[in-house]
């Protein structure tokens, strides 16, 4: 028995950094998922209605990379899928029947979506318009509900629900369809639905502001732009007023985690919201403080009380830098893009075109890289911050590790693996964009 322990301390380590590499690789993928299909559909479905041969010839081109992204999404998923079962039997085997389910469904969307890209790639020039864009819904579709499966697994995870416990701890009066519903699964898959698209257009448009850096100045370029960009500006907004309704599920259902987010050690009446600052010995350091900044947040009270981290065991507090230092970046990078936004917004408004400046395309090109780092430190604050808990408040991550040996060599390989991937996607894409089957007028204004 003490053996069987010690293996699984050891294992903890090498497991927990499998699957952070594992989901932080896979997530880019998966907004690509959630977000490209929409986008390439809605550019086609303009390229019919205008008669327009270079949105055409632009949407024909997405649909090209969209498919080889879903190709690398499906590996990494996959690899996924069994580091859930392999690392944490102690999850699976214990809480399977609570929240199995969504992991389920999300199978069955993964396989229409994956026939339906393959009808809609394929289908190009061979169905009609109409017939070829609705053979796109189900795709879009079963995007959207993988995506909500996943998420609603980790909501379950952070805001347990759907089950009761015996008197020796066992798991009984399963309920899967109420776990699945929990009180932040919306939360979550909004956030996560509105990153989706900011990280796709951000990322899409940032592609197209190096080649106009670079001169290339003409429609085709202007279009690939504009369309993704538009996208991720609309959705900007709007996930900073989401961000405000999760912070509020947070406080309500993991006031640990909050605590940590903002390096808050006492329990305060009219708490400051905290800006940077590294956290020790119970006190958060060098942070600019906006006064009554979090009691506003939370409670829309100047005065409202907001728990600590002196609420909480010792033993039971998340590692506060990093879940602080991640939520800050989240935060930091969406506000600077919601300027970004109001800057594109403003000029298109007033002039109805992109802002001229050469700066502008220079944000834009590293628009891209910033959602994404934001994205990722948004599932750090998420992930860390539930710690040391896999199922808050009931089952530790330490007890659910598997305590078979290899663990760590099972890091070296998915990390190889993840590089492979990596270099062969970059690779087919840069081929892809060097591809001139498609004929692109290069009128210039």
């Amino acid at each position: 028995m003490l053996e069987h322990l010690a293996d699984a301390s050891a294992n903890l380590y090498p497991a927990r950094m499998q699957m952070a590499l594992s989901l932080g690789w896979h997530i880019v993928f998966a907004c690509f998922g959630i977000a490209f299909p929409a986008i390439v559909v809605f550019v086609e479905w303009r390229s019919h209605r205008r008669r327009d041969e270079v949105l055409n010839a632009l949407a024909h081109k997405w649909a090209k990379a969209m498919a080889v992204l879903f190709a690398a999404g499906a590996v990494s998923g996959t690899l996924l899928s069994f580091e859930m079962g392999i690392l944490w039997p102690g999850l699976m085997g214990r809480f399977g029947e609570v929240f199995g389910f969504p992991f389920v469904l999300e199978g069955f969307a993964f396989f229409v979506e994956a026939i339906f890209v393959g009808v809609y790639l394929f289908g190009w020039n061979r169905l009609s318009p109409r017939a070829h864009m609705l053979s796109a819904l189900p795709m879009v579709a079963a995007g959207v509900v993988g995506a909500f499966c996943v998420v609603s697994a980790n909501a379950w995870m952070n805001n347990p629900t759907g089950f009761r416990l015996d008197e020796q701890g066992n798991v009984v009066d399963a309920r899967p369809w109420a776990a699945m519903f929990g009180p932040s699964a919306w939360a979550q898959f909004v956030h996560m639905w509105l990153a989706a698209f900011m990280v796709t257009g951000f990322l899409i448009a940032s592609v197209y502001a190096v080649g106009m850096l670079r001169g290339r100045r003409d429609r085709y370029h202007r279009a690939g732009l504009l369309i993704p960009l538009t996208v991720a500006a609309l959705a900007t907004p709007v996930q900073i007023g989401v961000g405000d309704w999760i912070a509020n599920v947070v406080a309500d259902n993991q006031p640990a985690k909050l605590a940590a987010m903002e390096g808050q050690y006492e329990t305060t009446s009219g708490a400051g919201l905290s800006l940077g600052g590294l956290y020790w010995d119970d006190q958060l350091h060098y942070a600019v403080e906006i006064p009554y900044g979090l009691s506003l947040l939370i409670h829309h009270d100047p005065d409202g009380v907001v728990p600590g981290l002196e609420e909480v065991p010792a033993d039971e507090r998340p590692p506060v830098n990093v879940v602080h230092l991640a939520y800050n970046a989240m935060v930091g990078i969406g506000m600077a893009l919601l300027l970004l936004a109001a800057w594109y917004g403003l000029v298109w408004w007033r002039r109805r075109r992109l802002p001229h400046s050469a700066w502008f395309l220079r944000a834009v090109a590293v628009s891209g890289v910033a959602a994404v780092v934001a994205m990722e430190a948004g599932w750090i604050t998420t992930e860390v911050g539930r710690q040391p808990w896999v199922v808050y408040g009931i089952l530790r991550t330490a007890d659910a590790v598997s305590p078979a040996p290899g663990l760590g060599w099972g890091l070296v390989a998915v990390a190889g693996v993840y590089t492979v991937l990596t270099v062969f996607t970059v690779v087919v894409l840069r081929r892809l964009a060097r591809d001139r089957d498609t004929p692109v007028p290069q009128e210039r204004r």
